[in-house]
């Protein structure tokens, strides 16, 4: 595993747990607004890899005070030995969160149908005929990301769907084929852009409040439990 950082407590990250998160290196998307391309981009890399063993004695010494684990990046699911390093968590007696943009079903369903995920927060980052240009990525094959929406709809694990919205690149019209293609999830948030300083992207702004609400009114349609987040 390629650890690049963890955040000791996190109250947010995980529903209904009090949890850390871990940082893992390296992702197959490009999104122009990704807030942590220093875990994304190769040549941003800059800080130290963090050992396993001193994650995972920091995870030993944090029983009866944490009760998750939420594991994120980059994309956690490209990191070979991502199912080996949920096995130890696990084995800690720890629950797990999964962030992921859903390129890689066959292995989501994997971790799932071994009953090591407890929880699973994918990305939808934009209408299906935007995907490629929001993704970073001209070349983007969907049907992996279709394919892990249906599997997430079929409802095997607890599951939330996100959209991060940018002026630049989501319209009602985006939002309401977002929520045509989820109609069914318990749970999406439409999440405000935050400018991290560290974008791969350059003059991107987030939508106002205003607009972040008539967008939730929209999805609200499709997907009843839409919440906004961070607005």
């Amino acid at each position: 595993m390629n650890i690049q950082g963890v955040q000791r407590l996190s109250l947010l990250d995980f529903p209904d747990r009090v949890a850390c998160t871990v940082f893992t290196c390296g992702c197959n998307f490009r999104c122009p607004f990704c807030h942590n391309a220093s875990l994304v981009v190769p040549e941003e890399m800059t800080g130290d890899e963090m050992a396993e063993d001193v994650f995972f004695d920091f995870l030993a010494s944090r029983k009866n005070k944490l009760d998750g684990v939420c594991i994120t990046g980059g994309e956690p699911l490209l990191q070979r030995d991502i199912g080996h390093f949920i096995r130890r968590i696990r084995s800690l007696g720890f629950a797990v969160k999964l962030d992921t943009n859903g390129s890689v079903p066959g292995l989501l369903k994997e971790l799932v149908d071994a009953g090591l995920i407890d929880y699973v927060a994918m990305d939808i980052k934009n209408s299906p005929g935007k995907y490629a240009e929001t993704s970073g990525m001209a070349d983007l094959l969907l049907e992996p990301v279709f394919e892990s929406v249906s599997f997430l709809l079929s409802g095997k694990v607890p599951y939330e769907f996100r959209t991060t919205v940018i002026r630049e690149y989501h319209t009602g019209r985006d939002i309401e084929q977002i929520g045509r293609w989820i109609q069914g999830a318990p749970l999406y948030y439409l999440q405000e852009f935050v400018d991290s300083g560290s974008l791969i992207g350059e003059d991107l702004h987030a939508s106002s409040p205003n607009e972040m609400e008539a967008f939730r009114r929209i999805a609200a349609d499709y997907v009843p439990g839409v919440q906004l987040r961070g607005v």
